[in-house]
């Protein structure tokens, strides 16, 4: 309704010139406390109509403060504060479920740096607002990558003629020699962690933590075969300052990235000991990211043919490929800064936490163990190493890990704009035939719930049990539920470097040992699923510190 904006205009105008009366003629205060407080009041009552409006009355939720902007986005959800930060976890059983539809709205009618939305656990809605094509009326904004972008604009902060720059670039780098490589150092480092932790000779080895292992890995594995480092389990790398290892940097930025994005410079220079460490870590992770960048380019430039070894990795394919391009498509030193960090970031994070929920799952399923033990014994045998041509063949075990990231999944969220006034075509309610088009105003954001993507029964029988078997057969690139990896030309670039990695640590792993629970006591099987398979969230979506106990298997013969 045009006149809606004019009333609101007329009360801002109000406000502003009783605060200047106020100001100009020093009248007291309180005369003008109740007159003010009502001009306050309608004007959020005529915005609040306007963002109804705006998502066209579909029925949502109705909150004082937005769960992706201030406040909202530094709160926890608690019974004072429903839809918290990680709402959409605490929910995903019930919240479109009490609304009849896997398509919601939330609307604040308080002060909030975030506007109306729409929310969707839908993968039609998703496939529509995605990107990527050529008809797309719909964009990533840039408060949607706040904390990726400053490294940098790199391949995930990116959008539409940027992002395609960004994948040309870097996708030569992902190929199978990369695969065959990371397989290869996978198994080289699995040996090692088990010579350096010294279970060569022991039956059981209770780990209270299966994060500093499995973290221990993902940075050991991206480092060779991303970055082409030579360390190994004894010695992860550190920046050229020595005063960090690049593990615990990456650690800290990625659990202390609220610090960077909302506190102003002189909060984060106060002598706390969290700020400093934070401020120590984005410091010596950006220096290690310059030397890294500076380091290939002089070698690639030298023209030599005598590169240290293993500098087949991804980064030198990276950089290689941009030297050789030019003009609009060549990446600046910033871009690839920010594109060192997605790999890192991405490489360490998501495999980490991913790898600790299968474990966690599978101490809890013996029966699965079994199951997928006969595969690896059928494919692999009691004793030889595992070869990456193996890799189709071990589909049980792939399935584990992508049931684990369905049931947690590293980016929750997809948040999508509208660049243009256009229509949003919503299925009906699960068991409904046709779709209701919705128009879109330009400026309206469309937010993704990949949780509730990954919980929805539309597309998942049962989908709060850990079932691997549901991918068996397809792999999951086959299917069109699987879309942990999101979805669409934007998809995971890593996702085949992820999965190798995996499938090849828990082939070695599961072929070794049996995996159980360490449970407090008293406790139950379901009271340690409760307490230990949460999220926990930073930059992405992970789980809760998981304690298990390998046991090791008796040889088996074929």
């Amino acid at each position: 309704m045009a006149d809606i904006q004019s009333i609101q205009q007329f009360f801002s105008f109000a406000f502003n010139r009783a605060q200047e009366f106020l100001q100009t003629n020093n009248v007291g205060a309180t005369q003008f406390v109740v007159p003010l407080l009502a001009v306050f009041v309608v004007s959020r009552i005529v915005k609040y109509r306007q963002n109804l409006q705006a998502v066209s009355h579909i029925p949502g939720l109705r909150v004082l403060g937005h769960p992706i902007g201030l406040p909202g986005a530094l709160l926890r959800t608690t019974w004072w504060n429903p839809i918290g930060f990680d709402y959409l976890w605490i929910w995903r059983n019930s919240l479109y479920k009490d609304y009849g539809s896997d398509t919601i709205s939330v609307v604040p009618f308080g002060p909030t740096t975030g506007g109306p939305a729409i929310f969707s656990a839908n993968l039609d809605v998703a496939r529509q607002v995605a990107g990527g094509g050529h008809k797309s009326s719909f964009f990533k904004p840039e408060n949607a990558s706040r904390a990726l972008l400053a490294w940098g604009m790199n391949l995930v902060a990116a959008d539409k003629e940027t992002w395609r720059k960004h994948r040309r670039v870097m996708g030569p780098a992902f190929n199978n020699n990369l695969y065959e490589m990371v397989w290869k150092q996978t198994l080289t480092t699995y040996r090692e962690m088990v010579s350096a932790e010294g279970w060569s000779d022991k039956k059981e080895i209770d780990i209270p933590v299966i994060q500093q292992l499995t973290f221990k890995l993902a940075l050991i594995i991206i480092g060779k075969c991303g970055f082409g480092f030579s360390f190994n389990w004894f010695a992860p790398p550190k920046s050229e300052g020595g005063k960090m290892h690049v593990q615990e940097a990456l650690k800290i930025v990625s659990e202390t990235y609220m610090i960077s994005l909302f506190l102003p410079k002189w909060i984060k220079n106060l002598p706390f000991k969290r700020l400093r460490e934070s401020k120590l870590a984005h410091e010596q992770l950006m220096e290690f990211m310059h030397s890294q960048v500076a380091e290939r380019k002089a070698e690639i430039a030298s023209g030599s043919s005598d590169l240290p070894e293993g500098r087949n990795d991804a980064f030198t394919m990276l950089i290689r490929a941009n030297e050789d391009e030019g003009g609009k498509f060549q990446l600046d030193d910033q871009e690839l800064i920010g594109n060192v960090y997605i790999m890192l970031f991405a490489g360490h994070d998501t495999t980490a936490h991913t790898l600790a929920a299968t474990l966690g799952f599978l101490s809890l399923y013996q029966d699965i163990q079994e199951e997928v033990y006969e595969q690896i014994i059928s494919v692999v045998g009691p004793d030889r190493d595992p070869a990456f041509e193996d890799y189709p063949k071990l589909y049980k075990v792939l399935g584990l890990f992508y049931e684990a990231i369905r049931m947690f999944p590293a980016a929750h969220l997809m948040i999508r704009e509208a660049y243009e006034d256009t229509v949003l075509h919503i299925p009906n309610p699960h068991g409904h035939e046709g779709v209701t088009t919705v128009p879109i105003q330009k400026g309206l954001q469309v937010v993704i719930d990949m949780v509730g993507v990954q919980y929805n029964p539309r597309y998942f029988d049962a989908p709060n049990e850990y079932r691997p078997s549901r991918w068996y057969g397809t792999s999951g690139e086959a299917s069109d539920s699987f879309s942990a990896f999101s979805i669409g030309p934007r998809a995971c670039i890593g996702r085949k470097f992820a999965t190798t990695e995996a499938v090849c640590f828990l082939t070695l792993l599961l072929r070794d040992f049996t995996i159980h629970p360490v449970m407090r006591p008293g406790e139950t099987k379901q009271g340690w699923r409760n307490r230990v398979l949460d999220a926990r969230f930073a930059l992405t979506l992970g789980v809760a510190d998981v304690p298990v106990k390998f046991v090791r298997r008796d040889k088996r013969t074929i």
